[in-house]
């Protein structure tokens, strides 16, 4: 928390956050654009807002995107806001509607979370069906290959998968690509959305970055962020602790 009030109290930093907020994803050069400073300056910016997980980055090709990261905000607020019983602040709830937004015209959500684990061991609680029932409530099958199909089965015996999508990027244990999609929509790409694992170790913990693209409405990017928490926090009880959380987080009120 004190990482992020520093990062916080400078005015250059805050600018940037609100270039993010205005715009999510965008590259060095672009959040340069209008900030009378030279990109060194810039950058070494950036990194007190990463060091403070109020920034994260994605690569995609040769460019590195910077997105907002909602969460420390949200702890600031249960921290100093709810627990006096003041009213939730609709800023708020509006600046992380508007973070989860890519630059393109459909939402983007992106969530970061540390475990204490490896990145094979992170790797494998996403592919291996086994593991990904325990905690998800599903079963992720295929063979994980580039170009491969998958689906995302329901664990009653039905063998009814509930997303299905291609592979288009698998490189074991740091990234993983997939597309999604309802069944029914699957020969429909312009309803597809795409899904980024990007698992990158530092020391004894992992840092894994969700990345969900081209989701349909903000009504989709409302239900994949509630979703996300409620997956990775059982991801991370699991791998940490060797069980998911005693109750299905997805099934926690929200009222």
């Amino acid at each position: 928390m004190d990482q992020v009030f520093k990062a916080l109290a400078d005015g250059t930093r805050r600018q940037l956050l609100d270039r993010l907020h205005e715009h999510n994803g965008q590259t060095l050069g672009e959040l340069c654009e209008r900030i009378d400073m030279t990109r060194q300056s810039v950058t070494q910016h950036l990194a007190v807002l990463e060091a403070a997980h109020l920034v994260s980055t994605v690569r995609r090709g040769r460019e590195k995107l910077h997105y907002l990261n909602p969460v420390p905000l949200h702890e600031m607020q249960e921290r100093w806001i709810d627990k006096f019983e003041r009213p939730r602040l609709r800023a708020l709830s509006d600046l992380k509607r508007r973070a989860e937004e890519a630059m393109t015209d459909k939402p983007t959500f992106v969530y970061v979370t540390y475990i204490e684990s490896t990145p094979e061991q992170v790797w494998d609680a996403l592919t291996d069906a086994d593991l990904t029932a325990a905690y998800w409530g599903h079963s992720n099958v295929s063979d994980w290959r580039t170009g491969s199909r998958w689906e995302h089965r329901r664990t009653d015996g039905s063998g009814t998968a509930d997303v299905v999508g291609t592979v288009l990027e698998s490189e074991r244990p740091v990234r993983l690509v997939t597309t999604w999609a309802a069944p029914e929509d699957e020969e429909q790409q312009d309803k597809y959305s795409r899904v980024t694992f990007d698992i990158r170790p530092h020391g004894g913990i992992v840092r894994l970055t969700v990345t969900h693209e081209d989701l349909a409405d903000e009504g989709e990017a409302a239900e994949a962020a509630s979703g996300w928490a409620a997956v990775l926090s059982n991801l991370k009880s699991l791998l940490e602790t060797g069980s998911p959380l005693p109750e299905e987080p997805w099934s926690v009120p929200t009222g």
